[in-house]
């Protein structure tokens, strides 16, 4: 039970570590790449390319870490991106760094599935999963809040390549700590030798899964939204950078709050991914009439994203068999890639004609919709089930 705990905290201490020094370059990469000659449109091209290699890559991850194992696909995707990194800092042009950002995107793509799925392998119940999840969330939520400070400190005061080889030196170090540490844990199960793994097509078609991916799906636009529009909001009311950093820090505040709250995981999964996506959905229509303050509404979606982050990947594990981890948080992954790259497209597409929040809260009605129909359906078959069965 000690060795188990000690394991379980390893994996905790490299993806802490692995968010903190990978969030680093939040802040200084859109101006190293000005510095090398990059407009904004080609910024954002470096910001697509990076989240559509990371979906191709996650899509390509969950049948090979089911197959392989977990341990290699988290040490070597960061040993590889610790050396994409130090190649940032080498980059003598725009397009060599729109190379890079697309070769780092891929080669994390790999990493996020394959630590939720080992993560995944240290629950015995559905409340420790959660439990899990949530100070996974946790550790993540204080990097993402930690992070951005130190890049702005680093990029100041030794530069912006100098910073880049920091981050790639630290995550080399993580992967070698990750080497000697993490221990692939095996689960001793009797396998029918005729038995097959779960196929694409077999997760896909859970219906458990199907309402998660959708719920991923909505969420993650909506996140997508809140990520491009806070800082034109910020810069149309005159607010200088430093000001929509601290509206960030709301959003982020109100992910901890909620993540802390341990009680909550002893309800249903699903029920906590209802709730927490109608409570965005509320959040985001006072937010498109204005009704309550910023700072306040962007600490309630930062609850409520809190609340279903955890959720999502315990809903996963309760839907299929360990078998199958690697290829539905593969899916997961590429569901949350897919809403974060339309909402980017459809937000600077529209929102000279109505308001991103509006769309955000619209696809986040009818994902909610979807799910309530499906529930609804699948009580009214078990309903239907007993009273025919004699």
């Amino acid at each position: 039970m000690r060795k188990a705990a000690i394991e379980k905290t390893h994996i905790f201490i490299i993806m802490f570590f692995m968010s903190l020094v990978m969030s680093i370059q939040a802040p200084i990469f859109a101006p190293y790449a000005a510095k090398l000659g990059a407009s904004s449109v080609l910024i954002g091209m470096m910001l697509s390319i990076a989240s559509f290699t990371n979906l191709t890559g996650n899509l390509l991850a969950g049948p090979l870490v089911d197959r392989f194992g977990k341990k290699v696909f988290i040490t070597v995707p960061i040993l590889v991106s610790g050396t994409l990194f130090i190649a940032h800092a080498l980059a003598s042009n725009s397009t060599s760094l729109l190379i890079l950002r697309a070769l780092n995107g891929f080669s994390l793509a790999f990493l996020i599935p394959a630590a939720l799925a080992l993560l995944s392998s240290y629950a015995k119940n559905s409340q420790q999963q959660g439990k899990n999840m949530a100070i996974n969330g946790i550790l993540g939520t204080i990097a993402s809040i930690i992070a951005p400070l130190i890049g702005g400190l680093l990029g100041t005061a030794i530069g912006y390549a100098n910073t880049y080889y920091i981050i790639g030196i630290s995550l080399i170090l993580i992967g070698f700590y990750t080497v000697k540490t993490i221990i692939e844990k095996e689960n001793i199960i009797s396998v029918d030798a005729q038995a097959k793994p779960l196929s694409f097509i077999q997760v896909i078609q859970n219906p458990l899964l199907k309402v998660v991916f959708l719920t991923g799906f909505a969420l993650m636009y909506i996140h997508g939204v809140i990520i491009y529009e806070v800082p034109y909001l910020a810069v149309e009311q005159g607010l200088s950078t430093a000001v929509t950093g601290v509206l960030f820090s709301f959003f982020g505040v109100g992910t901890f709050f909620s993540l802390s709250l341990f009680f909550i995981h002893r309800f249903s999964p699903i029920k906590r991914l209802i709730f927490g996506l109608f409570g965005m959905c509320f959040s985001l229509f006072l937010l498109i009439n204005s009704l309550l303050a910023l700072p306040f509404l962007l600490f309630c979606l930062g609850f409520f994203f809190g609340i279903m982050m955890p959720a999502m990947a315990t809903a996963v594990t309760d839907a299929i068999s360990n078998e199958g981890h690697g290829r539905a948080f593969g899916v997961m992954s590429a569901v949350y890639s897919a809403g974060m790259i339309s909402s980017s497209f459809i937000t600077g597409i529209i929102r000279d004609v109505v308001s991103p929040y509006f769309i955000a809260f619209l696809i986040g009605m009818i994902a909610l919709t979807i799910i309530g129909y499906s529930r609804l359906q699948s009580g009214a078959i078990s309903i239907s089930k007993k009273q025919y069965h004699y």
